[in-house]
């Protein structure tokens, strides 16, 4: 794949030098009146392996000079729009705790279903009078492994079958920020003279979610200038796996986006 991709390249390279339907919402008004927010939230999942006594905390306020009467948190489990009652609040603003078993209760499931990777919705309905409104701030919890430093680093082994790419990379923490990721070798499992980099990645704390700066790895890429990564994934706190789909460009243009899947080898 990678070859006929650098062809293809090549030859483009060559030439180149030569309205929306209104529907009602079932959760109520959204837009509209009252939108309350969802902020600082931490701990933002639920502990697989704590699972009975994992949390969730954030807080829900209204904009300034804004009265409302209460507020009614509903819960939703991997995207099947329950909206079913968790809590209620009459105060704002106000710091919600929420417990997994108390989640997993009120959405009529067993702890025992519950599986790493499961995706719980959480929705504040605002009521003032006789309106109700949705907030546009959703909080998607996920159920995962807290996050481990020592298990986002060390060695890794790398494939990209789209890419037609694999071998072994080092990756690193920033030593005042564990959520800052350098990796070293993407380049030179080509044969390539990684000259350039690490790759920077950041995770975010609440999510897992992965973000690669465009970074240059290597001055000379396949005799195009300055290639360069750049992306988005996921981390897995449970295994310390990054699957990342990176964006691989030089000055003169881009490759496409392929999926790269980095798996530790030194547990």
């Amino acid at each position: 794949m990678k070859k006929i991709v650098l062809f293809l390249f090549a030859l483009i390279t060559v030439f180149y030098v030569g309205g929306c339907d209104e529907k009602d919402d079932p959760a109520g008004l959204r837009g509209v009146g009252i939108v309350p927010g969802i902020t600082d939230v931490n701990p933002a999942i639920f502990d697989s392996k704590d699972l009975e006594n994992s949390y969730v905390e954030f807080k829900i306020s209204l904009p300034d000079g804004v009265v409302a009467d209460e507020a009614t948190i509903v819960g939703s489990y991997n995207g099947d729009g329950a909206r079913l009652e968790i809590a209620k609040i009459n105060t704002f603003p106000s710091t919600v705790r929420i417990t997994s078993s108390e989640a997993i209760s009120k959405l009529g499931l067993s702890m025992g279903a519950i599986n790493n990777g499961d995706v719980f919705t959480f929705e504040v309905l605002i009521k003032s009078g006789t309106r109700v409104n949705n907030s546009n701030s959703v909080l998607n919890v996920s159920v995962a492994c807290a996050f481990n430093p020592d298990l986002a680093i060390g060695t890794y082994a790398v494939v990209s079958d789209d890419w037609g790419a694999a071998g072994q990379l080092t990756v690193t923490a920033d030593p005042d920020d564990p959520y800052t990721i350098y990796v070293q070798g993407l380049a030179a499992i080509e044969g390539v003279n990684e000259d350039r980099g690490p790759l920077v990645m950041h995770i975010n704390p609440l999510s897992y979610e992965v973000i690669a700066d465009k970074t240059v790895i290597a001055t000379d890429y396949f005799g195009y200038d300055n290639g360069a990564f750049a992306g988005k994934g996921t981390f897995s706190s449970c295994d310390g796996t990054y699957t990342m789909n990176f964006t691989i460009t030089v000055d003169q243009g881009s490759f496409g986006t392929y999926l790269f899947v980095m798996t530790r080898t030194d547990l």
